[in-house]
């Protein structure tokens, strides 16, 4: 099984960090970006997943005030189940689509052009959706109706589509059901934190006959590279939002997209 090397772990920790939480797909930069590279193999795809885990903790951290005060809170403030609960209902159809459909995902769509084209895709929603964020009715996760939380649970899987872009898609989903542009983001963060760490903890239970001492090394880099950019982007994602739409990430898409077409 092919090892990874220490500059390539680097290397797919930045594009782990800096692209998991922006709507331009982390799935489909890695899976270009290990072709560029040269890697391919279960062990790179498991590499790839299980560093986004390491990319969550960063989202953990950055709301460990909020996370912390929902969890202590739960059995006696309304608020908090509102919260815990919608979070849940976002979480359970991309874990079962997930499970029903990972092999012929993984097999089939796993490969530069696919990749491309939900990214061309992905950024023409965003462009359209983005007009309705003027629109905006919800600013709250707990003012969220159980019922929009399943429907954004639904446009998280559309994520299962690599280039598509989890957090893309929950954002497309949060503006289409009413969210302003702060609250849309902030709960596809929020959304990551169940399905990334359940998705990591499968990848190292299903994969784990691949790993040997020698993986230590390069799972380490990345997983610190991939929480320390994750944390970064985070932050600057959420002041930029703030003040502009997300025009730039859907061209961004687009063009990136066009680019990985006419290379391939």
């Amino acid at each position: 099984m092919e090892a990874i090397s220490a500059f390539a772990a680097l290397v797919l920790g930045i594009v782990e960090g800096l692209t998991e939480f922006l709507p331009i797909s982390s799935t489909g930069h890695l899976i270009i970006t290990s072709h560029l590279l040269g890697l391919s193999g279960s062990k790179v795809l498991a590499f790839e997943i299980i560093i986004q885990g390491a990319a969550i903790l960063a989202v953990c951290w950055e709301y460990r005030r909020l996370l912390w005060g929902t969890t202590v809170s739960i059995t006696r403030d309304a608020g908090s189940r509102r919260f815990a609960l919608n979070i849940f209902l976002g979480f359970v159809p991309l874990a079962v689509l997930g499970l029903a459909f990972k092999e012929p995902i993984e097999r089939h769509l796993f490969h530069p052009v696919p990749v491309a084209i939900a990214l061309i895709l992905g950024g023409i929603a965003i462009l359209w959706v983005d007009r309705r964020a003027t629109q905006a009715t919800l600013d709250r996760v707990d003012e969220v109706p159980p019922a929009k939380a399943f429907l954004l649970g639904i446009w998280q899987a559309l994520a299962l589509i690599p280039g598509t872009s989890r957090s893309g898609a929950t954002i497309i989903g949060g503006v289409w059901i009413g969210m302003s542009r702060r609250l849309a983001t902030e709960y596809s963060f929020f959304l990551a934190i169940p399905t990334l760490l359940a998705a990591t903890a499968y990848k190292l239970y299903e994969e784990r006959a691949l790993f040997a001492a020698d993986d230590i090394l390069p799972f380490a880099i990345g997983g610190i590279v991939a929480f320390i950019t994750a944390l970064l982007a985070v932050r600057g994602f959420i002041r930029y939002i703030s003040t502009h739409s997300f025009a730039a990430f859907a061209w961004y898409r687009i063009v990136f997209g066009l680019m990985v077409l006419f290379i391939a």
